[in-house]
């Protein structure tokens, strides 16, 4: 059994896009023993457990100390079980554990996963003090993977010169594309109160700006009141958004639903009718391939790794449309998008359709485990 350390500095139960991602590779991964050091959010989360196919050690820590005690937590560890391979889940505090753990022992393949979200020129200005370090991360990584073309242009950015796999996040379509209890989607659309002729708009983020939930809202004071928002997730910016539904009258058409489990966020899509996340920035962006699963429309913008998979009958005329792009920090366009895929229902089914095709062919989670295992873990186990 071949042994592989991952360096994560969240996993769940605080749960994310790589978190998710690392769930669903791992499962599938039944002839690889993994272990994770992350850390540890709350008195309530274990020290140590097994989740599905890893071992998760979870060190507490101040987050800025994390980098030095995740990688004397893992050389502990490395001592005692000597692992084949590290993988290191995104660049930052991840990133300088693994490239702790990679002095001590070089002879030891290192994995870098880039799954970062936050605009890359944030990233750099946050490392600015110790920026030949942090490139180092990079530098000294034996591959690369990444779940976009964007993060892959980052990864040459900082200089790498090694291998770059290009291996997407994925979705489990058959949790998404049907709900297999139709009452329960039945009771949620009593309890929403969701009329003939509603139109509920979905987004799934976390509650910070880039994400550009704050548009969607200003949006609807020019949208049909029949038009309403359902918000899924938390963060810092939770207050002042409520704050600005409360100011612009719309507290009867924005639902802040919060933290949700990842299970129950089907049932929401299916209940919905547009998926619209107007990001200021994406590595990837997991909710869109969910919601195209779920059989909604998108609107997004054409940031990041939104684009590999995106794409508007209008900017994208050698492709199949997958959604409608809108400009960033602009609710004037996503006020004439909602009502473009309201009024054409032939847009509106293509785009389903669509979307739903380019998942099941490309983001299966089945077929992007299989890639990373072939084209990344094989040649360096």
């Amino acid at each position: 059994m071949k042994r592989v350390l991952i360096f994560s500095l969240a996993y769940e139960p605080i749960v994310g896009g790589a978190e998710v991602a690392v769930r669903e590779l791992t499962s599938r991964m039944t002839d690889i023993e993994f272990d994770m050091v992350t850390k540890k959010f709350s008195k309530e989360h274990k020290d140590v457990e097994k989740i599905n196919n890893v071992t998760v050690y979870r060190i507490d820590t101040p987050k800025i100390l994390f980098p030095i005690k995740a990688y004397l937590f893992g050389k502990k560890l490395h001592l005692e079980k000597s692992y084949n391979m590290i993988w290191s889940i995104m660049a930052a505090h991840a990133g300088f554990a693994s490239l702790f753990f990679k002095y001590s022992f070089p002879k030891v393949p290192y994995v870098l996963t880039l799954q970062e979200g936050i605009p890359l020129e944030e990233i750099k200005s946050k490392a600015r003090f110790v920026y030949p370090l942090f490139r180092r991360i990079f530098l000294k990584a034996d591959v690369i993977q990444t779940i976009s073309l964007f993060l892959a242009n980052f990864a040459v950015s900082m200089g790498y010169k090694g291998r770059v796999e290009v291996i997407p996040n994925g979705v489990e379509t058959a949790v998404f594309s049907r709900i297999s209890d139709p009452s329960r989607l039945q009771s949620l659309l009593e309890r929403m109160d969701k009329k003939e002729g509603d139109i509920y708009l979905i987004t799934t983020s976390r509650l910070v700006k880039k994400n550009g939930v704050k548009d969607i809202i200003q949006s609807l004071v020019d949208l049909p009141g029949n038009i309403k928002l359902l918000i899924i997730g938390t963060g810092p910016l939770e207050n002042s958004l409520k704050l600005l539904t409360k100011n612009l009258n719309l507290e009867a058409r924005v639902m802040f639903l919060g933290h949700m489990s990842y299970e129950d966020v089907p049932l929401y899509l299916h209940a919905s009718d547009i998926f619209i996340r107007p990001s200021l920035s994406e590595g990837f962006g997991n909710s869109f391939i969910e919601a195209m699963a779920a059989g909604l429309p998108v609107i997004a913008t054409p940031v990041g790794g939104i684009v590999d998979f995106v794409f508007d009958p209008d900017k994208n005329k050698d492709k199949k449309p997958t959604g409608l792009f809108v400009k960033t920090e602009n609710p004037e366009s996503i006020v004439i998008q909602v009502k473009r895929l309201i009024k054409n229902k032939e847009l509106r089914d293509s785009l389903i359709e669509n979307g739903r095709r380019l998942v099941r062919e490309k983001y299966e989670w089945d077929l992007v485990a299989r890639y990373l295992k072939t084209l990344v873990f094989d040649g360096l186990l």
